[in-house]
């Protein structure tokens, strides 16, 4: 059985300030990687100091990454701190939910291009160091509402299924260059999005959920790191839901 080890790789997770994508980065700084953390304000360099203040090799950027230059310039910070780029995870994300007729064209504007656009940025930036070294993997965090739709979520629910499109072509596209690409589809994971919801919403939310509980962050970040590992060299092009068997 190879061991998941992430010692001299380093990895890129944007939105890694609270959440999945904060689980997700701690878990692979666990396993020995260097970890570039990212987020839209200062505080991504306060969950760099708590990493590092654990031990872990850690490096924060703050910025839009639906901007090209703040896309570009994440990668190129990586490189410029810990020599490459082995992994990126594209979790980056935002909801403005609203009934359609209500939804605003800036709600929807925005969600797509925080949701998506990011990360065809990052990917099209990271991708070009992956390339050199013919080995990578790619991470897209997409949502099982993204496959099933829901109510007042038109622009979350296009920008997640927009993930599945993009991850299956970037798959095809650089595959022959050793690099993988995979889409991790949560369903109600306990975040401070389920915290907000009231007892009678999270019952009605449970009864539809056949393992009869919400998961966890860290669930989710124990599959993203085997999809990054060795152990997942020959998975790409999936979509992986992980949602208590919600969606089937």
């Amino acid at each position: 059985m190879i061991k998941i080890n992430f010692q001299g790789k380093t990895v890129i997770v944007t939105g890694s300030t609270r959440g999945i994508g904060y689980a997700i980065a701690q878990r692979f700084a666990q396993l020995g990687a260097n970890v570039m953390l990212s987020g839209t304000s200062d505080k991504v360099y306060e969950v760099r100091d708590e990493f590092r203040g654990n031990g872990f090799s850690a490096e924060g950027f703050a910025g839009d990454l639906s901007d090209p230059e703040a896309a570009q310039g994440i990668v190129e910070k990586t490189v410029q701190t810990f020599g490459s780029v082995d992994v990126l995870v594209n979790n980056a994300g935002i909801t403005r939910d609203k009934l359609l007729i209500r939804m605003e064209e800036e709600d929807w504007d925005k969600v797509i291009e925080t949701n998506l656009k990011s990360a065809f940025l990052c990917t099209k930036a990271a991708v070009r160091i992956m390339m050199k070294k013919r080995s990578g993997s790619i991470i897209n965090i997409s949502s099982i509402v993204g496959l099933m739709g829901n109510t007042g979520q038109a622009n979350y629910a296009a920008s997640k299924a927009g993930l599945v499109g993009f991850t299956k072509s970037v798959a095809r596209e650089f595959g022959a260059r050793g690099i993988t690409c995979n889409a991790i589809a949560p369903g109600f994971i306990e975040t401070q999005m389920t915290d907000s919801l009231s007892a009678e919403i999270r019952e009605n939310y449970l009864k539809s959920i056949p393992l009869g509980r919400f998961g966890t962050a860290s669930e989710v970040a124990e599959l993203a790191v085997f999809l990054a590992s060795d152990r997942a060299q020959y998975i790409t092009g999936q979509v992986i839901n992980i949602d208590g068997g919600l969606y089937m």
